[in-house]
């Protein structure tokens, strides 16, 4: 099965709250699961898992998530609900790249880019701002992540030039597709204070131990492997690797704790260990 990428969102003790707010703001969004821990949901055809994660780590606009709208009404609805409470980057107005575009951090942390589109296709598109140590990599790490994943491609790319506020031919804004899905990068060489950390995670479901290994070797090749599937790559971003069929396993009440001690112990996951558990 061809699973496509999903976001795991860090919260201290927020995560119901966090996904009863995005369910409420998004029209197309809805719950899917909630374990206690985690709470799965969805806005349009994006997944997302809030994970109660505790004070460990914070989300931080490393990554943010553009939302596109076909109308100004729309974007003007998002934008008071989304910075209601939240901290604004940029407020809402006219830029060059768009008629109405604003960047604000909600509530809970989460960073979100509205902005009017000119095609008239509603997305959610994940965004990578690639900034300290990796200023300057967005390139280089979309052509890392598309020779990784199928369905994989760049779409477009647009440099700074000289006088544009930053490093003459590093990106501004790009997009790439992966796994048939779309995400933007973006080169930053000012000094923000924040990297990518695992406030905000990519998740990859796998149903094969071929397919976990496969992408656990390339996607810690330069990084580090961490524990129970998580690990960062070489450019900082954090992912999970998980078996698609984990869900169904910590489903059963007596099967969970014995899964939950195991998977405790490992950093890759191991599927045969785990259905043995």
């Amino acid at each position: 099965m061809n699973h496509k990428i999903s976001f795991c969102l860090w919260f201290d003790n927020q995560a119901q709250q966090a996904a009863a707010f995005y369910t409420d703001t998004f029209q197309d969004a809805k719950v899917q699961e909630d374990s206690g821990m985690t709470v799965t949901f969805s806005i349009g055809e994006r997944k997302f898992m809030a994970l109660n994660g505790g004070t460990m780590f914070k989300i931080n606009p490393s990554v943010s998530f553009f939302v596109f709208c076909p109308t100004e009404d729309e974007v003007e609805k998002l934008w008071a609900k989304l910075s209601d409470e939240g901290y604004v980057m940029m407020p809402l107005n006219n830029y060059p790249w768009s008629e109405k575009y604003g960047w604000c951090k909600d509530k809970f942390g989460v960073n979100w880019q509205i902005m009017l589109t000119k095609n008239g296709l509603a997305e959610v598109v994940p965004a990578l701002m690639f900034t300290g140590d990796v200023a300057g990599k967005a390139e280089e790490a979309m052509q890392y992540y598309t020779s990784i994943f199928g369905e994989s491609e760049i779409v477009d790319i647009s440099r700074y030039k000289e006088g544009e506020g930053d490093i003459d031919g590093r990106i501004n804004h790009a997009r790439f597709i992966l796994m048939g899905q779309s995400f933007i990068a973006f080169d930053s060489s000012y000094n923000h204070g924040y990297v990518f950390n695992e406030g905000i995670s990519f998740v990859v479901l796998c149903d094969t131990q071929q397919e976990i290994d496969d992408y656990w070797k390339k996607l810690t090749d330069g990084g580090h492997e961490s524990q129970c599937g998580w690990l960062k790559d070489k450019y900082g971003l954090s992912w999970q690797v998980v078996p698609s069929i984990l869900g169904n396993l910590m489903s059963d009440p007596i099967k969970r704790p014995r899964v939950i001690e195991a998977f405790m112990k490992m950093k890759k996951f191991n599927i045969e260990a785990l259905i043995g558990a």
